[in-house]
């Protein structure tokens, strides 16, 4: 399955919320630099969607707020 995200980085309260069918916002508490938004993006989609962190991948958007991610159940 693909979902959409939009990520916030460098927000004050981590969250995710979904937003539509298969789109979500995720609030991230780390600054956009080196990877370390996206990695907390895939930690807290894992615990969210009850999915192991190895079966998230980011397909598009690696430097950008839009990201395209693959969850496989």
């Amino acid at each position: 399955m693909k979902i959409k995200v939009k990520v916030k980085p460098n927000a004050k309260k981590e969250e995710v919320v979904q937003t539509g069918k298969d789109q979500y916002q995720v609030k991230v508490s780390v600054p956009p630099e080196k990877g370390k938004a996206n990695k907390r993006v895939v930690e807290l989609l894992s615990k969210h969607l009850n999915v192991p962190k190895s079966r998230i991948k980011l397909l598009k958007g690696e430097t950008s707020r839009e990201k395209l991610f693959e969850v496989e159940k």
